[in-house]
């Protein structure tokens, strides 16, 4: 019998990194817009060279931890029993929400989704969960990254969930810097009303 909790955030996971991948090929190609593959910023460029990676290791180690019954890359042995494995299938219904959650989000980004900071496109997007969380999309990213390692506890996923953490913590914090340089006294005021991460003040979520 396959483990369900870890397929389930397998296909979340995969199903995320696919509809990324779409909203790229359909930016250029209908569109004929960049959306930031290739960052234009160097400090950017360089956090590629282990974001790209990271996620390449987030969206295969779900995978092989289904294919293997023993060893590093497999589910420990711990993982399967009361009550670790009722919290295994908790944090995998979250993964699934928090996958339809981001799929609103980007939809309510639209034509100002992309994926490094650009002077080129300047638009403050404040509707949706957007009113109240500055980053929901990479709230639910490390939402998602940590349901990924509750319900595959190896070191390996471990490890890739706090680089992932760190790294989304500073692409988050260069955004919010190059925001305030574009709106000003707008940006300021959109986070003094706002989380980083979480509903609520820029005060208790700095």
């Amino acid at each position: 019998m396959p483990d369900i909790p870890l397929l389930v955030v397998a296909l979340a996971i995969s199903a995320y990194w696919l509809r990324v991948g779409a909203m790229v090929v359909r930016a250029r190609r209908r569109q004929h817009r960049d959306v930031g593959v290739v960052p234009e910023r160097s400090g950017e460029r360089v956090m590629w060279l282990v974001f790209v990676p990271l996620v390449a290791a987030w969206c295969a180690l779900p995978w092989l931890g289904l294919t293997h019954a023993s060893g590093w890359l497999a589910v420990p042995s711990f993982a399967h029993e009361v009550p670790y494995a009722w919290l295994r299938w908790a944090f995998a219904a979250i993964a699934v929400i928090c996958l339809a959650l981001t799929i609103d989000c980007w939809r309510k980004m639209g034509r100002n989704w992309r994926m490094d900071i650009s002077d080129s496109n300047t638009a403050l997007v404040t509707e949706g969960l957007f009113a109240r969380i500055r980053h929901p999309i990479y709230a639910f990213s490390i939402a998602m990254m940590i349901a990924t390692a509750v319900v595959l506890p190896t070191a390996a996923m471990i490890a890739i969930a706090i680089v992932h953490i760190v790294l989304m913590n500073v692409k988050a914090r260069n955004e919010e810097a190059h925001l305030a340089r574009m709106h000003g006294d707008a940006y300021a005021r959109y986070v003094e009303r706002t989380g980083r991460f979480f509903p609520g003040s820029a005060a208790r979520n700095s």
